[in-house]
């Protein structure tokens, strides 16, 4: 990946040491609540604590109220920050946001791109890792309640003591070219009529990722593509998916015309850069959080003004 495309990917930044020998530390969570210079990162309904408009708010353990669970994020490597390097974080998701309600909560969708390289990892790192706690609430193996152990990194059988640990779904995302340079753009079902993006899906099991690619694209639009190449990745905890960016260009022998699916993808265009340009008024892109809109602004050669998010 070139170092250009990664400072693309909001979502891809970090400044922050995950400390993972701690989390094996007994009642590590209680020894870090009872430090005083550990800061919570209070979680309500998927969103985060502000200090700014553009900073997550960090706070002593005592201005938090109870929370339903804590999961240790690491310990603060950046020198730019508030609070000295080495800083214990803690993750606290609230049920009730208490005397907290009124004050300011972020989305990380809106927010990614304008948080600092630390914030915008922690508020992943966060909302990933407590995602996955929220569907493996029961056992898979015994059907009862699981509880979190290891600093909030693993759930536990207590009837078994079997730990599940965190998984990521891998997903691929393509910047589709024709012979022409021009990009290949679809519209979700699941989206507003206007908006378009890039071709995505999620890895089959026993596929490898550029197997994955040329499937998927075939798939949602009936289009044969050559030569997948690896641009990089990004989390995206909505709820816990890896996508993992790539290029193709269309197979030289394809001659069908755009076949969407009609199920996920309703419709496909093509765009050069003049027609993208001059159909801005008219469709939505993907918002500048995500790698999509990192993938079409580098075919597109620079930054897309279009008042997205």
């Amino acid at each position: 990946m070139s170092e250009n495309f990664l400072e693309r990917l909001s979502l891809s930044r970090y400044a922050v040491d995950r400390d993972y020998l701690a989390r094996d530390e007994p009642e590590a969570i209680e020894s870090f609540l009872a430090d005083p210079s550990t800061r919570l990162l209070p979680i309500f309904q998927n969103t985060a604590l502000l200090s700014s408009p553009s900073a997550l708010a960090l706070v002593p353990v005592s201005a938090v109220p109870p929370a339903e669970l804590y999961v240790y994020l690491g310990r603060s490597v950046s020198a730019e920050s508030p609070e000295p390097v080495g800083t214990p974080i803690v993750a606290a998701v609230l049920t009730d946001a208490g005397h907290l309600a009124e004050s300011n909560w972020g989305n990380l969708r809106q927010l990614g791109s304008t948080l600092s390289d630390r914030d915008a990892g922690l508020f992943t790192e966060a909302l990933g890792i407590i995602n996955w706690h929220e569907s493996h609430r029961f056992s898979p193996r015994t059907g009862v309640p699981t509880h979190s152990g290891k600093a909030g990194w693993v759930r536990i059988d207590p009837t078994t003591g079997a730990e599940m640990y965190p998984r990521t779904d891998a997903a691929i995302i393509v910047g589709i070219t024709d012979a022409d340079d021009r990009l290949l753009l679809g519209s979700n079902a699941l989206w507003e009529s206007n908006r378009f993006s890039l071709l995505a899906g999620f890895v089959e099991p026993g596929e490898s990722l550029e197997a994955a690619v040329i499937r998927e694209v075939f798939e949602e639009s009936g289009i044969s593509v050559v030569d997948p190449v690896y641009l990089g990745s990004q989390p995206w905890p909505f709820p816990a998916s890896l996508m993992l960016g790539f290029t193709a260009t269309v197979d030289p022998q394809f001659v069908n015309d755009l076949k969407p699916d009609g199920n996920e993808i309703l419709e496909l265009r093509w765009f050069s850069r003049d027609e993208l340009r001059d159909a801005l008024a008219e469709i939505k892109l993907p918002g500048r959080t995500s790698i999509a809109r990192s993938i079409i602004e580098l075919w597109y050669g620079g930054p897309i003004d279009d008042h997205s998010a």
